[in-house]
């Protein structure tokens, strides 16, 4: 089966038998896309039962066979805010195979200075802070102001940073809630959202994620904010988006941010998640959806997307309930 029937490199020996998506490229789109995938952080955290950790290790390394190379494993958050993933000390360590033998990244969310010394303790190299656009979010999040949170950021980054050595860096991400729109405060003007940013790129972030928490980001939107945000200096390597699919707009918005060359996209594995802060949030953006849809524009992702299929079937198996992708939905069907 040749690269373009199967719809990229990462598709070759899943694809289904016609060989769809068919390719059909698009100019000035990027080759490639990273996909940093959330649902094992993002998606499990909200779920009513705690998955057990060893159902967990499984699924990250399920995701991992399936080709996704950044793959969010969870939260090193105090238990009481977040209890479904308050064993992040036992799951860690069952996924060193995967840092050390196969050089999969495994970001962790670190919300405060002792957040970050138990990930780093147990060798996390990839971290991530949770910031908000808005005051409202903020409180509800994080018990603080806009800038109270950033203040109590600031440490964590450069501490974070400085455990770096010559040949063992630490990456942080920024992730950035409510740059579209707040369940709050309605719409959220570009310049507030710009001004975050720069302070978590001034602090020390190497990346950010904007994220659409409740989904109402349209396409012309998502353009303005990344036009803004590269006019006052943040270049659009450093920038990802996660977007949410309340309103049916995740795919479209991705397609607005790949056409200003955002190289990087967060999604969850078969459409899990939300966020337990903002009660009109839905589920994250399908990893499979976004797959079929780049595959067919012949974007590589390293991803095959029959093994990552299964991977949410299988999952689904675990929660008791169908996954929420189209495509998982339309592909297991199809398998029937």
């Amino acid at each position: 089966m040749s690269t373009e029937a199967s719809g990229g490199t990462a598709a070759r020996g899943s694809a289904p038998a016609n060989a769809l998506p068919m390719v059909v490229p698009t100019e000035d789109l990027p080759p490639r896309v990273r996909i940093h995938e959330v649902g094992a952080r993002d998606g499990l955290q909200n779920e009513k039962a705690t998955v057990p950790t060893e159902v967990k290790a499984e699924f990250i390394h399920r995701l991992a066979a399936a080709g996704l190379t950044t793959i969010e494993a969870t939260s090193f958050v105090h238990p009481k805010w977040v209890p479904q993933l308050a064993d992040a000390e036992d799951l860690f360590p069952l996924l060193g195979d995967l840092r050390e033998t196969q050089g999969t990244h495994l970001p962790v969310l670190v919300p405060n200075a002792r957040g970050l010394d138990r990930a780093l303790a147990l060798g996390a190299r990839r971290v991530a802070v949770f910031a908000s656009a808005t005051e409202s979010f903020a409180k509800a999040n994080l018990n603080r102001t806009v800038d109270e949170a950033l203040a109590m950021f600031e440490p964590v980054v450069a501490r974070a940073k400085a455990a770096e050595s010559a040949h063992d860096q630490v990456h942080v991400r920024g992730y950035l809630s409510m740059c579209f729109g707040d369940p709050w405060e309605g719409a959220v003007p570009i310049a507030q959202v710009a001004r975050v940013c720069r302070a978590l790129i001034d602090m020390g972030c190497d990346e950010l994620s904007l994220g659409d928490t409740i989904g109402v980001a349209t396409p012309g939107h998502v353009q303005e904010l990344l036009a803004t945000l590269n006019e006052q200096g943040m270049p659009t390597h450093r920038i990802g988006v996660h977007f949410h699919d309340t309103y049916g707009q995740a795919l479209s918005n991705t397609l607005a941010a790949l056409q200003h060359g955002v190289t990087t996209v967060d999604a969850s594995a078969g459409g899990l998640g939300g966020c337990p802060f903002a009660k009109s949030a839905t589920g994250n953006l399908a990893t499979e959806d976004l797959v079929w849809m780049l595959h067919g524009l012949g974007i590589e992702t390293g991803v095959d997307l029959g093994r990552l299929t299964a991977t949410s079937v299988w999952m689904a198996g675990q929660l008791g309930r169908p996954s929420p992708s189209r495509t998982v939905r339309a592909l297991s069907h199809q398998e029937q």
